[in-house]
């Protein structure tokens, strides 16, 4: 059954609502309650602000450091892992190439055009246990057998990278490899390699003369992407605690007026219930 109220009663709720809610709002228990959700408000927009932090990410090693070229075994040292923080260093070093330890990597890229590499084994002067490192001497179109490589002292300013995941089932009779991985290489060589390889930019003699290699093609690899690269995924995450935050505060706010507006039922059944139990009717005269 629905209890009547009269009209002087909404006019009063209207006009008096925001100062109840007000008051509602003070009570110790919604004061704490407050508290709580602006401790789990700041929480989360501290998360939100680290997802969006996160969100960029930056280049492991500026170009302004992997560009100027610094000795190779001061570097990188024999059998430790190529990290990030150490790939991509443009590299000097000097040795000589082992004659007869061509491999052909394919297919590779250049100007749009298939082809493969041509990598040598080179014994790099000073490394402990004699080791060497794979050179990408360079780029030619086909798989044919490539020219000698150069003899003598040589001089190598190139590019440092990561080596690649080795070839599995690789078929030995077939003169190409499909990846450039030191493993691999050193398995082939029976040598003892630096991880990772390098692309020989320039190469001297002994006494600064460039080095020519007629068929070949130098192979120039730029540095990293230096723009920083934007994770949406972390993007979603920052704004997913933006809202948490203010859900918070919602749900505090709804619980609030929940209890007001419990109080006010409250009210409205007291006031009901004196009404009808008043002997006056409604014109002021008492009831027969």
């Amino acid at each position: 059954m629905s209890i009547s109220r009269p009209a002087h009663f909404y006019f009063y709720s209207q006009s008096k609502y925001g100062g109840r809610v007000l008051k509602t709002a003070l009570k110790p228990q919604w004061l704490l309650a407050l508290l709580a959700a602006l401790a789990l408000a700041t929480g989360f927009v501290a998360l939100s602000g680290w997802q969006f932090g996160s969100s960029e990410s930056e280049p492991l090693v500026k170009a302004d450091k992997t560009e100027v070229a610094v000795p190779l075994t001061e570097h990188h040292q024999v059998g430790t892992e190529l990290l990030g923080t150490v790939a991509d260093q443009i590299v000097t070093f000097s040795g000589e190439f082992v004659a007869g330890s061509d491999e052909l990597i394919a297919p590779r890229l250049h100007d749009g055009a298939k082809g493969v590499w041509v990598v040598t084994e080179f014994t790099v002067d000073g490394a402990p246990q004699d080791a060497a490192i794979a050179v990408v001497r360079g780029w030619q179109p086909d798989a044919s057998a490539p020219a000698p490589a150069p003899e003598g002292e040589l001089e190598i300013t190139g590019r440092l990278l990561p080596s690649e995941g080795p070839e599995l089932g690789h078929d030995v009779r077939n003169p190409v490899l499909e990846t450039l991985a030191s493993s691999q290489l050193s398995n082939l060589w029976d040598a003892t390699l630096y991880e990772g390889f390098v692309t020989a930019h320039e190469m001297k003699t002994a006494d600064g003369a460039a080095v020519e290699q007629p068929g070949l093609t130098r192979v120039f690899v730029g540095p990293q992407p230096q723009e920083a690269q934007v994770n949406w995924l972390n993007v979603f995450y920052g704004i997913e605690w933006v809202v948490f935050a203010g859900f918070a505060l919602f749900l505090w706010y709804r619980m609030v007026r929940d209890d007001y507006q419990r109080g006010m039922e409250e009210i409205a059944e007291r006031a009901a219930q004196a009404h009808q139990n008043d002997p006056r009717d409604d014109d002021g005269e008492a009831r027969s």
